[in-house]
């Protein structure tokens, strides 16, 4: 049987960690570790990677966006925020320092469990091994300056690897598919989050997000066109 994959669970709730727990365990299948504060979850970290981070925002110690990121300077798994506040500054902040998506309590068990293997379905494997080696040309999907490799899930611009999110990496690849078309915050949503919904700000978020991490390697790669959405920047 192959190894379940592991979820770490932060939360200073224990009955909301309880509840979280139950419904990964028995509706995901994943195996569970908890940790009751920031601190806590860095040292679990420090000790086994997870495969996605389930991480509440605030608590006590060191809240969830200063752990995204300490966890962010070594490694790009999955992290999905929950808040108890009703608040976008929170939510956008969050996906920005590196999130792959949020939810707000109360939020639906059943939800989180289908946001999780969302993320994890795109998600690439964590791993601190050395990277592997450039792969074939035959293999990358390129136009102008900018590169990716869909396999491993890496990207380039010109010579210069750009390190993305997840579904950072996903969004940019839909681009790069059809790179003529325009496609609307909908048709994102549907290829990026498949059957999770999610708000308009979420993927406007990750666009800016994505915009940063190429500028700050020469590159522009996401062109705004008002009224309609996005598309591949022409080279």
């Amino acid at each position: 049987m192959a190894e379940r994959p592991t979820v770490l669970v932060v939360d200073d709730d224990p009955h909301l960690r309880e509840i979280v727990r139950f419904a990964l365990e028995q509706q995901g299948g994943f195996h569970v570790v908890e940790a009751s504060d920031g601190r806590a979850a860095l040292t679990q970290v420090q000790r086994a990677v997870p495969a996605l981070i389930v991480l509440d925002i605030m608590m006590p110690e060191m809240d969830g966006l200063a752990v995204c990121r300490e966890v962010r300077r070594k490694h790009e798994l999955p992290i999905v925020f929950l808040s108890s506040r009703d608040d976008e500054v929170d939510r956008i902040l969050g996906l920005e320092l590196g999130g792959d998506d949020y939810l707000t309590k109360p939020f639906s068990p059943r939800e989180l469990v289908a946001r999780v293997k969302a993320v994890l379905r795109r998600a690439r494997p964590t791993s601190n091994a050395t990277p592997e080696p450039e792969p074939p040309a035959s293999r990358m999907q390129q136009r102008g300056a900018l590169r990716m490799d869909a396999e491993r899930w890496r990207a380039w611009w010109g010579e210069q690897e750009v390190v993305l999110t997840v579904t950072e990496f996903q969004l940019l690849a839909t681009l790069l598919r059809v790179p003529g078309k325009v496609f609307t915050r909908d048709e994102l949503m549907t290829r990026v989050y498949e059957d999770v919904v999610v708000s308009d700000r979420t993927i406007d978020s990750h666009v800016r997000r994505v915009r940063q991490k190429f500028a700050a390697a020469g590159g522009e790669v996401i062109e705004t066109v008002h009224g309609l959405g996005y598309r591949l920047a022409l080279p």
